[in-house]
């Protein structure tokens, strides 16, 4: 074995890993990066971006589907889906080729292999094809080794059942598929599968799909879902499925009732990836549910070591997992900086309809003893929502209500309709500045424009508006 020391040394490349390593080299510190696979993590290669890939080519399908609504004539074509699979694949190898070019620019050394973290701040790394091994020093070690799909018992990856590790590797469309979990990731895969052609339904044990949502938004989605003919069922559970012999399933439900299928995604959120982690003795503790424990400063138990991203209990959002970068490594160069406030971070949610919000819901706001006021404005009567086509959904804005009634502090911005993912940040800047609703409703939105429809919530709430 050689032993090599680096100011900072990272066990995991994915979103978190990655952008601690490029940080922390933009500062002038010597940096180790190590990836079992490849870097990007779970995010480039099985996540994040062959979703939204699956995702354009389903806004595609729609595109062409409506071509006529417009008066542009388009001959019935199939879906090539080698080529689908294809330019998802270009897309993923391009930006991993950006990254690694990124980290070699900056003089990271990438070490490829298994890291476990020993006494020290030492990092074995083990080289699963060739057996050999390094050992690392860092001045300072973050772990950033991301998360894995959960698994749900009888329903194991195989055949035509898949995690998101093997989702974007479908070899065809199947006829009817059944999601389980109508989490942010349950709902991406229903929406691409219903609008390329698939018979979809969607399971969730919860009462609602999308828990983490306000009421308004999720109901938008509800609805719209059953317009494409996604048969949405909650409050339901899964008792195991049976194969049928000829390239399907049955999927046994917990009432008694059962779903034939030909593809089953499983998608019930993930777990934290510490296997390997961890050395004997190296005094970073884990919490019950399996996440690294750390402080409000992303340290662990141990001296000198930091954790980040999915690997610890925050957002799993490869932006948290960034933003959680930057703090630790600002923290180990020796800057006082404020951790990542996890109430009030940008989430983005790109089914059909796009989902975004920041901050709280109103359920959440009064949850927390705020008296509110709330606002919400449909895309039915907003002229751009009308020229694209795309007119289902709203904007809810909830302000905290002054001793004097009158809306004040905004405390969250909602947002589900068309390209709303792209529309957040005026509202991320909101929520996070703790803006009024009078400071922003003094904003100047473009019109015509999507992005009218919040001007126009956060005006009504200053007690006189326009068409609201």
């Amino acid at each position: 074995m050689s032993e090599t020391s680096f100011d900072l040394v990272v066990i995991g490349g994915g979103p978190g890993g990655y952008g601690a390593a490029l940080y922390a080299a933009s500062a002038g510190l010597s940096v180790a990066v190590v990836e079992r696979d490849k870097v990007g993590g779970a995010c480039l290669h099985r996540g994040c971006i062959p979703a939204k890939e699956f995702l354009e080519t389903a806004a595609v399908v729609r595109t062409v589907k409506h071509a006529g609504d417009f008066g542009v004539v388009v001959e019935p074509k199939a879906l090539d889906w080698p080529v689908v699979l294809q330019r998802k694949q270009q897309v993923i190898d391009r930006l991993f080729g950006g990254v690694s070019q990124l980290l070699k620019g900056r003089n990271v050394d990438v070490f490829a292999g298994t890291g476990t973290l020993g006494a020290g701040r030492t990092v074995t790394v083990r080289n699963d094809a060739s057996g050999e091994s390094v050992v690392l020093t860092g001045a300072s070690v973050i772990l950033a080794s991301g998360s894995v799909p959960r698994i749900l018992p009888g329903f194991e990856p195989g055949g035509v059942v898949v995690t998101s590790d093997e989702f974007f590797d479908i070899t065809q469309v199947p006829y009817r598929s059944v999601v389980i979990g109508g989490g942010a990731i349950g709902c991406e895969f229903a929406s691409t599968l219903a609008d390329l052609g698939s018979q979809v339904t969607l399971l969730e044990a919860l009462p609602k799909i999308l828990p983490g949502c306000d009421e308004d938004v999720t109901r938008v989605v509800v609805q719209s879902f059953k317009k494409k003919g996604i048969d949405v069922r909650t409050g339901v559970a899964v008792e195991g499925h049976t194969p049928n012999g000829v390239g399907g399933t049955t999927v046994q439900l917990g009432d008694g009732s059962a779903l034939d299928s030909e593809l089953v995604v499983v998608s019930i959120g993930r777990r934290p990836n510490t296997a390997s982690l961890l050395g004997p003795g190296v005094g970073v503790e884990l919490t019950d549910r399996g996440h690294v424990d750390v402080d409000d400063h992303y340290r662990t138990h141990a001296e000198g070591v930091y954790a980040i991203g999915d690997v610890i209990d925050s957002p799993q959002l490869a932006h948290v997992a960034f933003a959680e970068a930057i703090c630790v490594v600002r923290r180990i160069l020796g800057e006082d900086v404020p951790p990542v406030d996890d109430d009030f971070v940008p989430w983005a949610i790109y089914c059909n309809p796009e989902v975004a919000f920041a901050g709280y819901s109103e359920a959440q706001a009064r949850e927390r003893g705020h008296e509110v006021v709330t606002s919400k404005h449909r895309f039915a009567a907003n002229s751009r929502a009308m020229i694209i086509g795309e007119t289902d959904g709203l904007v809810k804005v909830i302000a905290e209500r002054d001793a004097d009634g009158r809306a004040g502090r905004i405390l969250g911005v909602h947002m589900v309709g068309p390209w709303v993912t792209e529309q957040l940040s005026g509202g991320y800047l909101a929520v996070n500045w703790e803006a009024t609703v009078d400071e922003v409703a003094s904003f100047i939105q473009p019109h015509p424009s999507l992005t009218e429809l919040f001007g126009e919530t956060v005006l009504s709430l200053t007690g006189r508006s326009l068409h609201g």
